[in-house]
């Protein structure tokens, strides 16, 4: 028997890898570590048979006659595909791609409005290609292989009755494990035709016993996962706000209930799209359940003359039998190798300071050169002007589409600004919202017209502002030169690209009334093109997306922009839970991270500096606060948290990265329930741990929402280790203040000591208490299966340079380095 996805070289032992098999129309999909296998029935449909872990077929694909279903008669009432094949009943079928109007009654996959109003389309098997690597798509961002390993497979459908085909593209990444999916749907009639759906990826499972885990949330909550039972019905997961959303992000998961971060069998799915999505989990009576992912076909509806072709997005999907964790981590190295592309696609990326929470719209070239001074002096590389530099931006309520900077603020203008940051030894970046115009402004004065909005009815505004139609091609080409322009009049190095406000009254003026359902999607394109052009234009700029934090963090900006800033929520507790959902998909050096002040200004949270830098060096560390402001014991503390951060940034953006816990908890992610009672479903702890490829260093982290009492010992449980090899085990070191204690301090202090007194405060300068020391030496095996227990939990009734002391919202960190072992001297 062979190897799935080998062959035999003839006149040779030895076996060449392939991806794609076919036989007889059989078609057989194997990555490393995967099997995806459908076949041709006789009817000329696509049935699909089997997605999940690798197995093993013969050349000959014999083996499909185990796994295919077995058919005599339909079942009930169904409706049978034809007299020929009675026995065929297309609602009791796993199919590749479905359609309307013959007998399935669950989510279609396409939906035509053909010339003649009819809405039923049945596509066939008509032929299929294989190619070696894969080709870029015309309109869209997608995957691609810079060694162009990976294979496509293509395969043509065509309507049985009209005159529309269907293809459907496979491309599969055999060392990542992970299958991307997409179709075009081509119009070879006289007539047009509508298109009110075409998705870009289905998978129909025979077994409906699994899970769904989606990721909502809103503003300053992104990414709050929710899992839910599929059962008998349709559940839809969705963005309908012109962008992937922190609604609802594209990507999701399904898993057996017993599945954990590191045992059981998932899947997950993405869509590489910036814009409106759905994700439908649809399970039927017959025990099947029915995953999609696309666009989304509200208000949707495209228009293809003769000859015309529509592109659905691309989408990827990957399995895992050994828990989330694992998923994780292809889904990760897919993005970071087939996603991430460009000069930062491998750079470290710099730790930057951006002035937004420090200043907000109130600064000029004096304050920001100010703050720069102080993130030289603790080791920040790169200074970031965020809003308010250009035209009359004063506050939000004008100047968006002025690109002009503001003289008043900054006299010597991005130039000389640049020049003065430079000279401190950081690099220089700029804030910017291009896709956006504020009424009060000189664009919208000339060009009124260019805003979604229709003249005749009144709009309805969000943070002031309106979007531009980037439907346009006037709008492009306007952004692309003033961009430009603003770009090249400076030694700009980094550029953030923000995005305040979602879709409302969907309108473009000039546009035929029958094109208005293409709107939403053809913004989506004039964006990418926009991108594009820009990216090709500034090679060296590095660009983070951001879309009022984390409204638009998807694979299609991650195509153009290698990272995105998570959440305008700093907040070091909040982002616990939104870095963890993003981690289930996007790797660590996609994700915006920063430092703010205390309290937050989000929450009013006051967290100790430790906890937000710690949550923070777990994505593309920043700082965003006044240092200025600072004390200079907070200053040295910076300077500590920034030293080790550049010790071990390369593992920490791009290491392999695992949870702790069990896994995304069953919680309605709109409930009102307390976040710090189970968040994420890691309760009150979380554990994260991110180990160097090569396996020689992990750094670990603990953080600990509120202190409890009568506790005796913490167990950190590392991951990813190598088994066989010894690791020293030590945590950072960290002094605690002993105003910290309170009252306690005057059990130990000779003289007493009186709560928020300058005495206090002299002797809390000069003397801190020391934390806990932990030294273990261990093997990887031992230190990922039994775990690290800690020093003893302060628990009330006494403390020494031994007790492990937590406050409310305290972080510990792990580092973990791999001991050489040398070679045993041998006896003579």
């Amino acid at each position: 028997m062979m190897v799935p996805g080998s062959r035999s070289v003839p006149g040779s032992d030895k076996k060449v890898e392939i991806m794609i098999l076919t036989k007889d129309g059989r078609f057989v999909l194997s990555t490393n570590n995967t099997t995806y296998a459908f076949d041709t029935l006789a009817t000329g449909h696509l049935e699909h048979l089997y997605y999940g872990a690798r197995i093993d077929f013969s050349d000959d694909l014999k083996e499909f006659e185990v796994i295919k279903p077995k058919r005599e008669f339909a079942p009930g009432n169904v409706i049978s595909y034809d007299e020929e094949h009675q026995s065929f009943a297309p609602e009791d079928t796993c199919f590749e791609i479905s359609s309307s109007g013959k007998g399935d009654l669950r989510s279609p996959f396409v939906g035509i409005v053909h010339y003649d109003g009819s809405r039923t389309s049945d596509f066939i098997y008509e032929s299929h290609e294989i190619k070696k690597g894969k080709e870029e798509r015309k309109t869209l961002p997608g995957s691609y292989d810079e060694n162009g390993a990976c294979e496509t497979l293509i395969i043509t459908l065509k309507d049985k009755s009209y005159d529309v085909k269907l293809l459907l593209y496979y491309v599969v990444y055999e060392d990542k494990d992970v299958i991307a999916r997409y179709a075009d749907l081509i119009n070879e009639g006289e007539e047009e035709i509508k298109l009110e759906r075409l998705l870009s990826l289905q998978l129909d499972m025979n077994e409906s016993d699994y899970e769904g885990i989606f990721f909502a949330g809103a503003w300053a909550r992104e990414m709050q996962s929710y899992r839910t039972r599929i059962s008998n019905g349709m559940h839809v997961s969705r963005s309908n706000t012109g962008t992937s959303s922190s609604r609802a992000n594209p990507f999701f998961m399904i898993a057996k209930e017993e599945t954990t971060e590191d045992i059981g069998e998932c899947f997950g799915f993405n869509l590489i799209y910036s814009g409106n999505h759905m994700e439908i989990t649809d399970a039927n009576s017959f025990g099947k359940v029915r995953i999609q992912s696309g666009i989304n076909d509200e208000g949707f509806l495209y228009s293809l003359k003769k000859g015309e072709i529509f592109e659905a997005p691309e989408a990827v999907m990957c399995y895992s039998d050994k828990g989330f964790n694992l998923l994780s981590n292809r889904l990760h190295e897919f993005v970071r190798e087939n996603i991430v592309r460009g000069e930062w696609k491998k750079k470290e990326r710099p730790v930057l300071i951006n002035n937004w929470e420090a200043t907000y719209f109130k600064f000029d070239e004096d304050k920001l050169v100010k703050i720069a001074k102080k993130a030289a002096e603790v080791g920040i590389e790169l200074f970031v002007m965020d809003d308010g530099w250009f035209g009359e931006r004063n506050d939000d309520t004008s100047s968006l589409g002025d690109w002009e900077v503001n003289k008043k603020k900054i006299p010597g203008g991005l130039e000389g600004l640049c020049k003065k940051i430079n000279k401190l030894g950081l690099s220089f970046g700029l804030w910017v919202e291009p896709e956006m115009v504020n009424v009060k402004s000189k664009l919208y004065e000339a060009h009124p017209d260019w805003c979604l909005a229709n003249p005749d009815t009144p709009h309805s505004e969000g943070r002031h502002q309106r979007m531009l139609d980037l439907t346009k091609k006037e709008v492009r080409d306007y952004l692309i030169e003033s961009l430009s322009k603003v770009f090249s009049s400076a030694n700009i190095e980094y550029v953030k690209w923000d995005m305040n406000r979602i879709l409302s009254d969907i309108y473009s003026q000039g546009m035929p009334a029958e094109f208005m359902g293409e709107i939403t999607h053809r913004y989506v394109l004039g964006l990418y093109e926009i991108l594009g052009e820009l990216t090709k234009r500034f090679p060296k700029i590095l660009f983070e997306g951001c879309s009022s934090g984390g409204n638009r963090f998807d694979l299609g900006i991650l195509c153009f922009f290698p990272q995105i800033w998570a959440s305008d929520n700093t907040d070091p507790i909040c982002r616990s839970e939104i870095q963890e959902g993003l981690s289930y998909c996007y790797p660590l050096n996609t994700i915006g991270a920063h430092v703010s002040a205390s309290p937050n200004h989000q929450t009013l949270r006051k967290t100790p500096m430790k906890t937000r830098a710690a949550i923070a060096s777990f994505g593309c560390f920043g700082y965003e606060c006044n240092l200025s402001d600072f004390s200079k014991e907070e200053i040295e503390e910076i300077k500590k948290e920034i030293t080790l951060y550049k010790a071990y940034r390369s593992v920490m953006q791009f290491g392999d990265f695992y949870r702790g816990g069990k896994g995304p908890a069953r919680l309605n992610p709109s409930s009102s329930t307390s976040a710090l009672s189970n968040p994420s479903g890691c309760g009150n702890i979380t554990e994260w741990t991110v180990v160097s490829k090569d396996k020689n260093v992990a750094v670990g982290m603990m953080l600990k929402k509120l202190a409890l009492p009568n506790t005796q010992n913490t167990i950190y449980h590392p991951k990813g280790l190598e088994k066989t090899a010894d690791y020293l085990f030590v945590n950072k070191e960290l002094e605690y203040d002993i105003r910290d204690f309170g009252d306690l301090v005057n059990t130990i202090s000779p003289i007493h000591l009186k709560q928020n007194s300058l005495l206090l405060d002299i002797i809390a300068k000069k003397i801190k208490l020391p934390s806990e020391k932990e030294n273990y030496v261990a093997n990887g095996r031992l230190l990922c299966t039994a775990g690290v227990r800690l020093c003893q939990d302060f628990a009330g009734t006494g403390y020494n340079e031994n007790v492990r002391y937590a406050q409310d919202f305290s972080t510990k960190m792990y580092i973990m380095e791999k001991i050489e072992k040398k070679d045993e001297e041998t006896a003579d």
